[in-house]
């Protein structure tokens, strides 16, 4: 599955409120109450990534969850970093 281009990335970016072009990746923060809820979305986004065969890095600080979606096999986005990214936005993204 090959990168996409910049326009392609900056065109999904508008479909995905939250989600930032950040050094090669898409990247998002959440925030919730406490450690807690954050450790329960961090679970949920694992859910999502065994669906689509397809992981992230993610990055956990008290309340505050890290997103950062690259393919790293294309050295790029693809459309497998979308669609998780949807895919999370949509299951888990009541954060702020």
């Amino acid at each position: 599955m090959p990168a996409l281009s910049d326009a392609e990335v900056t065109a999904a970016l508008e479909t995905l409120p939250g989600w930032e072009l950040e050094d090669g990746e898409i990247t998002r923060q959440f925030r919730f109450k406490d450690f807690v809820e954050a450790f329960g979305f961090i679970s949920q986004v694992a859910t999502v990534q065994e669906q689509l065969n397809h992981h992230s890095t993610i990055t956990n600080t008290w309340a505050f969850v890290t997103i950062q979606c690259s393919t790293h096999d294309e050295d790029g986005i693809t459309s497998k970093d979308i669609e998780l990214a949807r895919r999370i936005s949509e299951r888990c993204g009541n954060a702020s």
